[in-house]
C-alpha cells in the first residue's frame, strides 16, 4: 500500500510483544514512522485488554511506513526474522498467545511474494533447527494500540526488552 501523498509505504509484521520490534524498526534507516497496534482479529476497535483475552483474534503488530526509495521490503523483512523466534507457536519468551504469533501482514502482491521467498530461503537455510510457522496473510484493518503502549521503551530510555 502507497501512501500517495509522500510516496511511502506500509508493511506490518507481528512478532510477539509489540515494543521491542517497533523499536527495531524505528532504527533502520527510511523508515518513517513505527506504530504499535493490532491486525487480523474480528473484534472492530479492540483494546489492549481485549486482545489479551485471546479471543478477538487480533495479534500484536508495528505498522511500518517507509520510504522504499531508502529501505527495501527485503531490508524490513530481515529486521523482523532477526527481531524474534519464528518457529514458536503464538509465543515469544514468556509471552504465550495467540496475539503473540508471528505474522507478515501484506498489503501488496509484491510484498506477499517477497515474503513468501524470505520464509523458503530462511526455512532452508538451517539457521533454525525447527520449521518456521510464520503465517503470511494480507493486511486487514489495523488499530492503533493505547498511547501508553506507543513508543513504550524509547519513553522509558530503553532500547530494547532485554535491558
Amino acid at each position: 500500500m502507497i501512501n500517495e501523498n509522500n510516496n511511502q509505504q506500509l508493511a506490518t509484521f507481528g512478532a510477539g510483544c509489540f515494543w521491542g520490534v517497533e523499536e527495531a524498526f524505528r532504527q533502520v534507516p527510511g523508515v518513517r514512522n513505527a506504530t504499535v497496534g493490532y491486525l487480523g482479529g474480528t473484534l472492530p476497535n479492540p483494546t489492549y485488554k481485549d486482545v489479551c483475552t485471546g479471543s478477538t483474534g487480533h495479534a500484536e503488530v508495528v505498522q511500518v511506513e517507509y520510504d522504499p526509495a531508502e529501505v527495501s521490503y527485503e531490508r524490513l523483512l530481515e529486521v523482523f526474522w532477526a527481531n524474534h523466534n519464528p518457529t514458536t507457536l503464538n509465543r515469544q519468551g514468556w509471552d504465550v498467545g495467540t496475539q503473540y504469533r508471528s505474522a507478515i501482514f501484506y498489503h501488496t502482491p509484491e510484498q506477499e511474494a517477497a515474503a513468501r521467498a524470505s520464509k523458503a530461503a530462511l526455512d532452508t537455510s538451517g539457521t533454525w533447527k525447527k520449521p518456521i510457522v510464520t503465517e503470511i496473510t494480507p493486511a486487514s484493518e489495523f488499530y492503533r494500540a493505547e498511547e501508553y503502549h506507543q513508543q513504550y521503551l524509547a519513553k522509558r530510555g530503553m532500547s530494547s526488552c532485554h535491558t
